[in-house]
């Protein structure tokens, strides 16, 4: 899903901690997400408006994020708000990175651009476990195809549940290319009862589905 459409998962919640940024890939779209040091998510394209560095390459310092190459300083709305080799300059209001809409449910971040819409309704009363994000080296049907074989009810959006024995995982897909895309897995459940041995054991059983679809992409 373009990020112009509606809400695309970019990341586990617990894979960006405070402090720190990350790139990532939405359809094409280069993005930055990033955290503040007080806990919020953020999700820009990234691009420093000065010479298109990349602001994943860059550092959180506080409430602010600064370009790895010149130091520009961005406030949490995308605004430059210092420029070091113009320390007493009043920055320009143009100067602005692109940001989107960004919000966290069900432990993963959210990203859109589009207006008026909403997140899928999924209970996780009981909790959220992380497992982790797995990149595939195929497309998002054939992504789509290979859950619905395991019984996956149908997708509400890019975001599916696979019943697991007595587990609910939820699968959240991100499209990179037309040949690659992202899912980020976790269990609806609570961490006291799911972390450890069981979250292993699903990322084990991750990596041999990434190998069973991307050894099918090349036998095709």
């Amino acid at each position: 899903m373009k990020l112009e459409a509606g809400w695309a998962p970019v990341a586990l919640s617990s894979s960006i901690e405070p402090g720190t940024s990350a790139g990532a890939v939405v359809d094409g779209s280069e993005i930055v997400v990033w955290r503040d040091n007080s806990g919020n998510a953020h999700v820009w394209e990234d691009r420093c408006p000065h010479r298109g560095m990349r602001m994943s390459f860059g550092f959180v310092r506080g409430d602010h994020i600064a370009c790895l190459y010149h130091g520009w300083q961005y406030d949490t709305a995308g605004q430059c708000r210092y420029i070091p080799a113009h320390p007493t300059l009043d920055v320009p209001q143009t100067i602005k990175v692109p940001t989107y809409s960004t919000t966290e449910k069900y432990g993963i971040i959210w990203a859109t651009r589009a207006s008026e819409v909403s997140l899928p309704n999924i209970d996780a009363a009981t909790g959220i476990t992380p497992i982790r994000s797995l990149y595939i080296e195929r497309g998002a049907e054939e992504v789509h195809a290979s859950f619905a074989k395991m019984g996956m009810s149908s997708f509400i959006g890019n975001a599916g549940i696979l019943q697991a024995g007595d587990d609910r995982l939820l699968i959240a897909v991100q499209v990179i290319s037309p040949k690659k895309t992202t899912i980020h897995i976790v269990i609806l459940g609570s961490p006291a009862i799911n972390a450890g041995a069981k979250q292993k054991r699903y990322a084990q059983w991750a990596e041999g589905l990434r190998f069973d679809l991307e050894q099918t992409a090349e036998v095709a």
